[in-house]
């Protein structure tokens, strides 16, 4: 029986072996999709363990190398997201390791994780509550000691037409018109019955669910909290899509449209500007759909914080 010493030597490695014809640097050379547990606080302090898809590369230099060791990575990437929880700190970390595990071919390195983050939303008016996942997608890189990282998520909400508003309203401003004489006395129970029926509120405003696209970049040491970014831009909109859903609950829900008609412009500008006084974000991307109920097509909008070489650069 071959010994682990021998047994080494009969285990050939061809990824050391030049091919001259095929000299050339490499941006980046690594592995997507790999699939690991990761551990995440989304800011209540209350960690949870998700299933993740992790890229994980380094960039090749050396045009007289075949290949990288990828294995170093994978077991990197696997012993520190499976054990640790994410921080700034333990990404910058890992990255380190890449770069320290391919020192001879390596000066840059970057990493990619995506997942989803299950947090508890109370209902409006009722009691109950329900959960809501939030995709996260964190990507950092590392090169000489220049550490950047990239924290995103999507928020869902219902955006309520102005325009179809308006032109509702005009109907039912007309309906009222034919069905009561302006020459008469106007009787207030007989206009509260009208109020209440489909006959008298003859339209209705088009709304649809839609959804904001974050991406931010926060300054050192500010940490990824979901939360209260979530938290932030929700309340900005004013219409988030709800979990658990009484009576009471999607009445208030309707009144909260009707408090907050916007335009995607209109949408982008609010969350624009929430983000704009939170000063742990350095920089951040906004993209908002409105996923038309009345075309089909999506109504979008961009904004920024506007930083000189930033997101803004960039839809």
């Amino acid at each position: 029986m071959p010994n682990q010493e021998n047994t080494a030597r009969l285990l050939p490695d061809v990824a050391v072996h030049a091919q001259p014809h095929l000299a050339g640097a490499l941006d980046w050379v690594g592995m997507a999709d790999i699939q690991v547990p990761v551990l995440f606080d989304a800011g209540d302090g209350e960690v949870q363990r998700a299933s993740a898809r992790v890229g994980a590369f380094v960039n090749l230099n050396r045009p007289d190398k075949r290949g990288i060791h990828m294995s170093r990575l994978y077991l990197q990437v696997e012993q520190a997201l499976s054990t640790q929880t994410l921080t700034a700190d333990s990404l910058h970390a890992l990255l380190r390791g890449f770069l320290d595990s391919h020192k001879d071919l390596s000066d840059r390195a970057c990493l990619s994780i995506h997942f989803e983050q299950l947090v508890r939303r109370p209902a409006l008016r009722s009691a109950n509550s329900g959960w809501r996942a939030y995709p996260v997608c964190i990507e950092a890189s590392l090169t000489g000691d220049e550490f950047l990282l990239e924290f995103g998520t999507e928020v869902v909400y219902s955006s309520t037409c102005p325009a179809s508003a308006a032109l509702s309203r005009q109907l039912i401003q007309d309906q009222f018109a034919s069905d009561f004489d302006a020459a008469k006395p106007v009787d207030h129970a007989a206009v509260l019955a009208w109020l209440g029926s489909e006959h008298g509120i003859v339209a209705t405003p088009h709304a649809q669910r839609s959804v904001a696209r974050l991406r931010i970049r926060p300054v050192a040491g500010a940490g990824l909290h979901l939360i209260d970014l979530v938290d932030r831009v929700e309340h900005a909109l004013g219409t988030p899509v709800q979990t658990a859903v009484k009576r009471e609950d999607e009445q208030a829900f309707a009144l909260a449209n009707g408090g907050n008609l916007m335009f995607c412009e209109d949408a982008a500008r609010r969350i624009q500007k929430a983000l704009d006084a939170d000063v742990a974000l350095s920089d951040f991307h906004i993209r908002v759909e409105h996923q038309e109920s009345l075309h089909p097509h999506d109504a979008v909008a961009y904004a920024s914080k506007g930083v000189e070489g930033g997101y803004g650069s960039t839809p």
